[in-house]
C-alpha cells in the first residue's frame, strides 16, 4: 500500500528506531509510548487487518510471535512481564490499517481495558 506508514517504514522509506528485524518482520520503538517498553511489531508484507489474515499470513503471524519473544529479551521483560495487544478495526482501536502488536512493559501493569 503506497499511503500505508508501517509500508513505508518497513521499505525504510520513513525512519524509525529499530528493535529487531528479520526477513519478515519489523520491531521498532513507538513514537507515542505508552509504557516505558512500547514497541510496534509489523509484518513487512501488508495486511490490513487480523480479520485479513489468511493461510499465507498465519506465517506473517507466526513471525511476529516469534519476533515478539525476542523483543521482550532484547529489552529485558521476558522474564518480569509484558503485554502484547493486537487492536482490530476502527472499535477496536486500530489505527493505523497494518497489521501490528504492541508489546507493553517495563512497569507493573494493570488489568482492565484501558
Amino acid at each position: 500500500m503506497e499511503d500505508c506508514i508501517f509500508c513505508k517504514i518497513a521499505a525504510g522509506e520513513i525512519p524509525c528506531r529499530k528493535v529487531y528485524e528479520n526477513e519478515k518482520v519489523l520491531a521498532f520503538e513507538d513514537i507515542h509510548p505508552m509504557a516505558p517498553i512500547h514497541v510496534i511489531i509489523i509484518p513487512k508484507r501488508h495486511i490490513a487487518t487480523l480479520m485479513d489474515v489468511d493461510a499465507e499470513g498465519m506465517a506473517d503471524l507466526q513471525s511476529m510471535m516469534s519476533a515478539a519473544q525476542e523483543v521482550a529479551r532484547v529489552e529485558k521483560v521476558d522474564q518480569k512481564g509484558f503485554r502484547m495487544v493486537i487492536n482490530c478495526n476502527k472499535e477496536g482501536g486500530q489505527v493505523v490499517f497494518h497489521l501490528h502488536m504492541h508489546l507493553l512493559g517495563g512497569l507493573r501493569l494493570k488489568n482492565g481495558l484501558a
